[in-house]
């Protein structure tokens, strides 16, 4: 049954929100050091068993803290992800923010914001929310994020990444702390994100090729598909060291046992049919937090599913502020200091056994600058997916380039293969037109390839999410389950330069987006 017949059948209203605040005092009020990798999937960090990469920052972490086996973003690119950790919300409750560089409306405040306005004093270093425009609404440019740090200068170890000294930049901010305040950091690294310096993993990083010991089914297993898979280790590696010099430096000054810790990634790898779609490997992602002050029994493995959404609400209540306090709009996510309070590993809390995923517009490249709007729910192994669609290019148009999918070695040996493999599998599950319905059992299928929605063995536990999906969504008030989902098509993209980029590359205007390769660019595939 499609999603859209089911807003009528389903009475029952499941919606999340935060706890009441913890009893916390001015002088007990916790730091906040929250560490974003930009687009690196679970499970590639050291803790998790994937020895293709070294990571002892997050690793420590993990140890020292909890590990994390279920954490999804609501939506798998960076500027509707940042979006729903800043405010407790899922992208289709966000207005604009559900879009990839979009206006950031001004009615929602973030938990950096209202941290601010509690004392807090809050920064930041490299990305924050981005990309997009976030004003007020006088037209005045908000700090999202907080006070930038980014003076710091050093040499990278490779072409494409950033000459940020994150950690010293950190340093500086702690030095600008008041004594007498509590602090709020967000370490916004820019990698893995592309682009990457060719087989910077094995001449760089010591790596080898055959430290590889599974390339996706999606994906052609050859020297070029390797390499760029290790050069996005060597990128993760880079992220962590500024964090091991991080918490080294916390360790240093005696604040490491009141800083909570959180480090996690804004969505999944820069690769195909992973950044920018809504499969596992797009929104499962990395989490480990510490709080020697505030968490009990660390060392533990927790499986309980966590949503982005739930960051905001954490933070707000153990700094001891009531959401109501905050202005901020009520929030979809809860608070995940009930596993912190917790002495369990495993699952904690069995009401935590579900998260909602969704996209709208994410690049352009399509006619009219649309979408490809999707929504699913991830519950007990199993992963719903609903194309709302399907007559639109999932990966954006062949004729611009497959914008939502980065320029890469791994794109071009997908998108050459179309002519050398004769079923076209590697480029149709990366680039071809999908079914309204996709059901996947993530527990033996991880890599989303068998779609299992037409069989008939699972036609009862396909309904029952359908059903659930749709009632937490008219819960939510997401636009699409009332019949106005265009609306996300129609909010502006906020780049004027590239606005209507279908039309106008299509027409012959020699504009550019920059994320791809020349090569990209195809015509449209025959079947």
């Amino acid at each position: 049954m499609p999603l859209s017949n089911l807003m009528t059948v389903v009475t029952v209203v499941l919606v999340a929100t935060c706890s009441s605040p913890l009893h916390v005092t001015a002088a007990d009020q916790p730091n906040i050091l929250f560490c974003i990798a930009d687009d690196a999937s679970f499970p590639h960090m050291g803790a998790y068993g994937s020895d293709w990469l070294t990571t002892p920052g997050f690793d420590r972490v993990a140890a020292e803290g909890i590990l994390f086996t279920n954490a999804y973003t609501p939506n798998a690119k960076c500027a509707p992800s940042r979006a729903c950790i800043l405010t407790g919300r899922n992208s289709w409750e966000l207005k604009e923010a559900a879009n990839h560089f979009p206006f950031f409306p001004p009615q929602f405040k973030t938990y950096c914001e209202a941290l601010i306005e509690q004392g807090y004093f809050v920064g930041k270093t490299a990305k924050g929310w981005a990309p997009g425009v976030a004003n007020d609404e006088n037209g005045k440019p908000r700090q999202l994020t907080g006070r930038s740090f980014d003076k710091r200068k050093a040499k990278p170890p490779a072409q494409g990444i950033s000459s940020n000294d994150y950690a010293s930049n950190f340093d500086d901010f702690l030095n600008a702390a008041p004594e007498d305040k509590p602090w709020c950091f967000w370490y916004g690294s820019t990698e893995p994100h592309r682009r990457y310096e060719y087989g910077a993993g094995v001449a760089k990083g010591g790596k080898q090729l055959s430290d590889i010991k599974e390339v996706p089914a999606f994906w052609p297993d050859n020297e070029v598909v390797r390499n760029d898979m290790l050069d996005y280790a060597f990128e993760i590696e880079h992220f962590d060291n500024h964090l091991v010099r991080m918490l080294n430096e916390l360790e240093k000054r005696g604040q490491l046992s009141n800083t909570l810790v959180m480090v996690t990634a804004d969505n999944g790898m820069p690769f195909p049919r992973i950044k920018g779609q809504e499969y596992e490997m797009s929104n499962h992602l990395p989490l480990a937090v510490m709080w020697k002050a505030g968490i009990k029994n660390p060392g533990r493995t927790v499986n309980d599913y966590v949503s982005f959404i739930d960051f905001a609400p954490t933070f707000i209540e153990i700094a001891g502020i009531s959401w109501e306090a905050t202005g901020m709009q009520p929030a979809s996510g809860r608070s995940l200091t009930d596993i912190f309070s917790s002495e369990k590993a495993g699952r904690v809390n069995p009401a935590r056994d579900h998260v909602l995923i969704g996209k709208e517009r994410h690049d352009i490249g399509r006619p009219h600058d649309w979408g490809y709007p999707m929504r699913g729910i991830v519950k007990e192994g199993m992963l719903y997916l609903h194309n709302f669609e399907t007559s639109r290019w999932p990966a954006g148009n062949p004729e611009t380039g497959y914008l939502n999918t980065d320029g890469s070695p791994t794109k071009t040996e997908v998108l050459e293969s179309r002519t050398k493999q004769p079923d076209k599998q590697y480029w149709q599950l990366s680039f071809g037109m999908r079914p309204s319905e996709e059901l996947f059992d993530i527990k033996s299928d991880p890599q989303c390839v068998n779609n299992l929605a037409e069989r008939s063995e699972y036609k009862d536990q396909l309904t029952e999410l359908q059903q659930q999906l749709a009632t937490e969504l008219k819960a939510q008030k997401d636009p699409r389950m009332f019949g106005q989902g265009h609306i996300f098509d129609e909010y502006l993209y906020s780049s004027p330069s590239q606005r209507n980029f279908y039309e106008r590359f299509t027409g012959g205007e020699n504009i550019r987006a920059g994320w791809i390769n020349p090569s990209d660019v195809e015509t449209i595939p025959e079947n």
